[in-house]
């Protein structure tokens, strides 16, 4: 059995949806399908997931929210006149938006995620009621079924017994057609995953299925060893591990959601990301292991947005859990961390800016001063993780060496310097004006026909 999931723009329009079929259709063992809201048609089109997030907008204001819903209606009515069906699918989509824009407002972040999980539960129903329409027997099967997940506040993810309940899904004889990206509580609260989310659907699904392969449609061919956007032409990745991926996806490789590998990881299911638009291009595959070529560096990636708490304090090292006290103290305002960088007196904390506000910041200094006596506290923004990855770098000596002579030529600063102890992976922070200059920097170090 193999489970695929189809992105936004692979089901963004009619004929992205025959398209769809026409994959699904060419291999009999593609039985579960997974699919994600409908995406932009064109560069200046607006995804229904941002529709949907305006809807909700409207409906917390307390306005009108007839023209907006209407609007939502229209764009799926687009892909039905185009695919021939009748006006019922239509009904029930515009019947469920306006259910959910009437449902319980009293917390504004579920309320949210209510409407926006809409788009891929509504476009689900019209996929399998187009698959059926074609003679392909399809049932749409809603999260409800099965896709467990926690409470709150913690971030979304599958309960052990969600596996369990989908596994049931191997047994049937339609194509199943499923909603990506949420699930439901055990008490019944709709919850969605993070950004990615339809990949992680599809993840669960090929892991509770025991998946022979979990395909990922998007619309690029494969994966690349940097990004096409600020390198030219780079190299096409044939097969990557998923401790390769989970390293690139972490700093800005946005073709897979590095949660979404966690699933298939645990049990071993291969994931093969290919393009909706060419399917006979073989693709990208992720496996638990492969043979490393010459080349110690698979990929190079980016991601900026990040901040970093410098604390000084002399004789740090003598004073037994120093680092769990300042950790403590980021846990109590609910922040994760990334990486943490020490000297002797001396540690950084690197964690995504997003999570922060002035007065988190103001909490946080304040408490590391008055509670850990630390000589110096700062908080610094501006900063990207440049990440460097690789199944061959732990053997192959002056790889750090090699990639801080590039960056030092583009007179850029080293801010941090990171290996993990499983040394496929070393980080580098920088500030964020340096990324891209660096990237090609790095690219041309390690890709270039002489390295090859």
């Amino acid at each position: 059995m193999i489970v695929c999931k189809f992105g936004g723009t692979s089901v963004a329009s009619a004929e992205q949806i025959q398209k769809v079929a026409g994959i699904v259709k060419a291999n009999p063992a593609r039985k579960i399908v997974a699919v994600s809201a409908p995406g932009k048609r064109s560069s200046d089109d607006i995804k229904v997931t941002d529709l949907l997030i305006d809807l909700a907008e409207t409906a917390l204001n307390n306005e009108d929210i007839e023209s907006k819903v209407q609007i939502v209606v229209n764009r799926y009515k687009s892909i039905t006149d185009e695919l021939n069906l009748d006006n019922t699918i239509c009904d029930v989509i515009a019947d469920d938006l306006r259910e959910r824009v009437q449902g319980d407002k009293s917390n504004r972040e579920l309320f949210v995620d209510s409407l926006k999980a809409s788009g891929e539960d509504n476009n689900a129903k019209l996929i399998a009621v187009y698959f059926n329409s074609i003679g392909m027997p399809a049932r749409y099967v809603s999260p409800k079924e099965g896709l467990v997940v926690n409470d709150l506040p913690e971030r979304t993810f599958a309960l052990p017994e969600a596996y369990e309940n989908l596994a049931s899904l191997k047994n049937s004889e339609e194509i199943i057609v499923f909603p990506g990206f949420f699930g439901y509580t055990k008490a019944g609260v709709l919850r969605t995953f993070d950004r990615g989310g339809s990949d992680i659907t599809g993840s669960i699904l090929a892991a509770a299925v025991e998946a022979e392969l979990y395909e990922n449609f998007t619309d690029v061919d494969c994966v690349f060893s940097a990004n096409p956007k600020v390198v030219n032409d780079p190299v096409e990745i044939k097969e990557i591990t998923y401790r390769e991926m989970r390293e690139l996806s972490y700093a800005g490789f946005s073709v897979f959601h590095d949660e979404a590998l966690m699933p298939v990881y645990k049990i071993g299911v291969p994931v093969n990301i290919k393009n909706t638009n060419n399917p006979s291009a073989p693709g990208t595959r992720i496996v638990p292991t492969r043979l490393t070529s010459g080349r110690p560096v698979t990929g190079i990636s980016a991601d900026s947005g990040f901040s970093t708490l410098y604390v000084s304090k002399y004789l740090m090292n003598r004073e037994v859990g120093f680092g769990r006290k300042l950790l403590h103290i980021l846990e109590d305002e609910n922040i994760s961390y990334e990486h943490t960088p020490s000297g002797l007196d001396d540690i950084s904390v690197i964690m995504r800016s997003n999570q922060l506000t002035p007065e988190i910041e103001e909490r946080i200094v304040s408490r590391v001063k008055n509670e850990l006596h630390a000589d110096d506290v700062q908080m610094r923004h501006g900063f990207s993780m440049i990440v460097i990855v690789g199944e061959g770098m732990r053997n192959n000596t002056g790889l750090a060496a090699r990639a801080a002579t590039a960056i030092s030529r583009t007179g850029a600063n080293i801010e941090m310097i990171n290996q993990g102890s499983s040394e496929v992976s070393l980080v580098f922070g920088v500030l964020q004006k340096f990324e891209n200059q660096i990237l090609q920097a790095l690219y041309g170090e390690f890709f270039a026909p002489v390295n090859a």
